[in-house]
Formats: C-alpha cells, sequence, structure tokens
C-alpha cells in the first residue's frame, strides 16, 4: 500500500462515524483557513477589521472542537464495531502495533506528529488571538453594538493612536488577569442584555493614572502657560463670532510661590473627595493636604446627612477633571461652533448657526430617520425663506447637510440611548460642573472660608465674548520683580470682573 493510501485509509477510518468526520472536517479546514487568512494578513492582502475576529476567535475555536469530535467519534464506532482508535490507525496502515512494538510504529509516529502539529498551533494561535484582543480594532467592534459609540468617538481623539489596553488595562499579570474576568462579565451582560443604556460613568475599573496617564504625560513638567482662544458664533443672521482668550496656567506648582491648574496632581500636592453615589459630580468633602502634612477638610454645605453616605474615598488624579480624554462626546453648541470654525458650515449662508442647532437638537429615533430630518430642516428653511440663495447655493447647503449628518453621528447614539448629554466633560466650567465642583461658595471649611473661585486662580482672561480676540491683553511693565505675564490682567478686565461679579 502506497503511503498515500495509508493515510487516506486513515482519515476514513476515523471519519466512518458521522461526530468524527464533522471533527475532521472542522479541524482540517479551520487550520487551513487559518493558515491562509493569517498569511494573507501579514502581506497586507486583508486588513478589513472582521477578518481579524474571524481569522483569532471563529478558526481555533473551531479548531478545538473538531479535536474533540474526533474522539467522540472513536468511542461511538467502539461501541458499535469494537474497534480502538489504535486498531482503526493500524489497518488504516497495515501495520501491528506489536511488529517492532507500538512505540517503534508508524501509529505511534503519526499520533506523535499530529500532537506535535496541534500543541505549535494552539501555541501559536493563542498567541496572536491574545496579541489581536489588544488591539483597539478588536475593543471597538468584537461588541459592535455596544462598544461602536466608544470606538467612533475613539477614532476622532486625541488618543487614537493609543491602544486601549494602555489605558483600560495597565501593565502586569494582575491587571491582565483583572481585565480578562471583566471582559468575560461583560460577555455575560452582552448575552442577557444586563448592561444599561447609555453605560454608566466614571469607570470605576480603570488604572490608576500614574500607572497610565502619567506613562506619557509628566506633571512634573508642566510648567508657564497655554494660550487658548475659544470661539462661538451667534444665533443672528450672519452668525457673528465672538472670542473668549485665555492664559491658561499649566503649572503644577511645586512650591508656594508658582501655581496653576495642574497643581491639583502634583506629587508634593495632594487632594481627596468623597462624591454623591461615587459619581464624582456632586463633592460631600473635599480633604487638601497642608505644608505639615494634615488634612484641611471642607464640607459641602448644601448636602443633607441622607446624600452624604459615601463609598470610595478618592485621590483626585488625572482622570476627574479629564474625564472625557478620549471619548470625547461634544456638547451641542459647541460642535456646531467647531464645524463653522472648519469651514463645514459656510457663514455666508443666513441664520446658519440657529438652523443647525434646530435641526440636531431633536432626538431621532434611528440614523436614517435624523438624516432625513436633518436634511428636510435645513433644506426645506432655505427654500421657504431664502430661495434665492437655496438656487444659487445648493452645494453649500448640501456641504452643511452633510456636516450636521456626520456630526450628529459621531456624537449620537439612538441605540445606546446617548443623547447630547449623556456624557458631559469636567475640563472647565462652561457648563456648571468642572472645575465649580469644588471650587463653589458651598464648600467651606470649619471657620467657614471656602476653596477659592478667583477667575485668575487657574487663568487669565484676555477677551471675554468679544470681537476682539485679544480685548483685554495690554503692555506688561515687565520691571516689576514679580512680574508673570500669565498673571497680568488690564484695569479695563479687571473693571468688567468688579462691575459683573
Amino acid at each position: 500500500m502506497k503511503p498515500a493510501e495509508k493515510y487516506i485509509n486513515f482519515i476514513r477510518g476515523v471519519s466512518r462515524d458521522i461526530i468524527g468526520m464533522i471533527g475532521v472536517v472542522l479541524t482540517t479546514s479551520s487550520f487551513i483557513a487559518f493558515i491562509i487568512l493569517e498569511i494573507a494578513r501579514l502581506l497586507g492582502i486583508l486588513t478589513n477589521s472582521y477578518i481579524g475576529l474571524i481569522t483569532y476567535m471563529c478558526f481555533p475555536a473551531l479548531f478545538i472542537i473538531g479535536l474533540i469530535l474526533i474522539p467522540i467519534g472513536w468511542r461511538r464506532l467502539k461501541k458499535k464495531t469494537g474497534q480502538t482508535g489504535i486498531s482503526l490507525m493500524e489497518a488504516s496502515f497495515g501495520e501491528s502495533a506489536s511488529r517492532g512494538g507500538f512505540f517503534g510504529s508508524r501509529v505511534f509516529l503519526l499520533i506523535g506528529t499530529l500532537t506535535i502539529v496541534n500543541v505549535v498551533f494552539m501555541a501559536g494561535a493563542s498567541m496572536r488571538t491574545l496579541s489581536f484582543m489588544d488591539t483597539p480594532v478588536f475593543c471597538g467592534t468584537a461588541c459592535h453594538s455596544v462598544m461602536n459609540p466608544e470606538w467612533v468617538t475613539y477614532q476622532v481623539s486625541p488618543h487614537a493612536r493609543v491602544r486601549c489596553v494602555d489605558c483600560h488595562v495597565g501593565e502586569g499579570m494582575e491587571a491582565l488577569v483583572d481585565s480578562k474576568l471583566n471582559g468575560m462579565y461583560q460577555i455575560i451582560s452582552i448575552t442577557f442584555d444586563l448592561l444599561e443604556r447609555p453605560i454608566p460613568t466614571p469607570v470605576h475599573q480603570l488604572r490608576p493614572a500614574r500607572e497610565t496617564c502619567e506613562k506619557c504625560h509628566w506633571p512634573e513638567k508642566f510648567y508657564g502657560s497655554r494660550l487658548k482662544t475659544i470661539v462661538r458664533y451667534e444665533k443672528d443672521k450672519k452668525s457673528t463670532p465672538r472670542y473668549t482668550t485665555l492664559n491658561l496656567k499649566v503649572d503644577a506648582g511645586n512650591n508656594a510661590t508658582r501655581r496653576g491648574i495642574h497643581w491639583h496632581i502634583s506629587e508634593g500636592n495632594q487632594v481627596k473627595y468623597a462624591s454623591v453615589a461615587d459619581k464624582r459630580e456632586e463633592m460631600i468633602w473635599v480633604d487638601i493636604r497642608q505644608q505639615d502634612g494634615t488634612f484641611k477638610r471642607y464640607n459641602n454645605t448644601r448636602l443633607t446627612a441622607e446624600s452624604t453616605e459615601t463609598g470610595d474615598i478618592r485621590i483626585l488624579d488625572c482622570v476627574d477633571c479629564h474625564n472625557r480624554a478620549t471619548h470625547i462626546y461634544e456638547n451641542l453648541h459647541d460642535a456646531v461652533n467647531e464645524r463653522i470654525r472648519q469651514g463645514k458650515l459656510d457663514r455666508s449662508l443666513p441664520y446658519i448657526k440657529r438652523e443647525s442647532l434646530a435641526a440636531t437638537k431633536n432626538s431621532y429615533n434611528s440614523y436614517a430617520g435624523a438624516d432625513d430630518g436633518i436634511a428636510g430642516h435645513i433644506s426645506g428653511f432655505y427654500r421657504l425663506n431664502y430661495p434665492e440663495i437655496a438656487r444659487q447655493n445648493a452645494d453649500l447647503i448640501d456641504s452643511a447637510i452633510s456636516a450636521l449628518q456626520d456630526m450628529y453621528r459621531r456624537n449620537i447614539h439612538p441605540y445606546m440611548n446617548i443623547t447630547w448629554e449623556s456624557y458631559p466633560g469636567h475640563i472647565g466650567h462652561r457648563d456648571g460642573g468642572g472645575c465649580f465642583r469644588c471650587h463653589n461658595p458651598y464648600i467651606i471649611d470649619d471657620s467657614g472660608r471656602r476653596i477659592s473661585d478667583d477667575c485668575t486662580l487657574c487663568h487669565s482672561i484676555l477677551a471675554y465674548d468679544s470681537q476682539d480676540a485679544f480685548k483685554y491683553l495690554q503692555p506688561a511693565d515687565t520691571s516689576d520683580p514679580e512680574y508673570n505675564m500669565h498673571h497680568y490682567l488690564s484695569d479695563e478686565f479687571l473693571k468688567f470682573i468688579k462691575e459683573n461679579n
């Protein structure tokens, strides 16, 4: 009997039972398909993320299932014919196990070869699977309906080139094991539809910022100031721009004479707090470490006894303010302002700011409904009120519609109940939260002294809602030994503060 015939006979032998046949088919086909797709991915022929899911998740699982089914098929066949798996192999090769001993036979050689191939294949597949599970594509697409909003915002975020696991998992075996256990719970939650929609925040399972954020961002190196101009547009016919220009003090504040925004997370300082229901939005009390190492407590006088029951006591770090550092959902007004600034919404279209807000503020049940609603509102407004503009500038109107539809899809996700107000950010205080969670008149110490909310504590204001981006900037007296440019304010602005405080 030729060698090829012997192997064919062997395959026929182990496939005589239907279960064994299914096992052989699954094992062989998944092995071949895995190798082909892996080569295609390595060569860059296939780049689709779902091919990775199939390659690293489906085919190894099918391979294992096939290996389990083969001995089950042998057992069923033994009950029917009395033949064992070894006797099947010997019959296939026309060789007795007793001739030259079983361990010297081709049967043992075949078993040993197949075992080595299986072990090598599963080890390689497992390593590639674990590696693939650490990629953003896996995190964002494996649970598409649930994680798609996070995947969409991640791809246009400042951290779009940082892997999800670098923040959500961290380093070390303990972090890896915790993440996999948490992942198993998430799979169960998705399978039995136990997830809340939208997903509640904050995420309490995140690793400490010093193990994640500070791998790249070094608080002690935050110094000086940063100039930031914020532009918003009026709802008038010309969508008139208004500017607020801030000179942000980003110093970490390692000594008494230099303080800034990142004073809160400097290694020499420490702020602890407890919040209502651990939501990190309404503070119950705030502790600030003093120079002698003791803590001074500031209590929230607005709260009742029932609302002051606390869970975790938290040490303030990066994500308490940068809570949307990656998965950033825009405020509706800010989103429209930014599209106008980028030129995606042309200010030559009358009332484009006002009508953009009106078209996108509604909650639609689906993206198709949103597309139709936005297009109908914008095109209908100009056809009815400005028919000449609608005819002459149809391309600008179509471009505006497309930009608003993309903006809506970027921020609103009906199947997860995510609306414009679902995930507010804590950077700044324009929406009433953020800095004002601690810096407000209601959080005071035993002597009645409150945490300062002075405007110049974190920034100087060079223009405020002005047509001139640098309205309040004036030459400074640099001969003053205490001069610091980012503390300087014009007399005009000081008068403005006094009159409007």
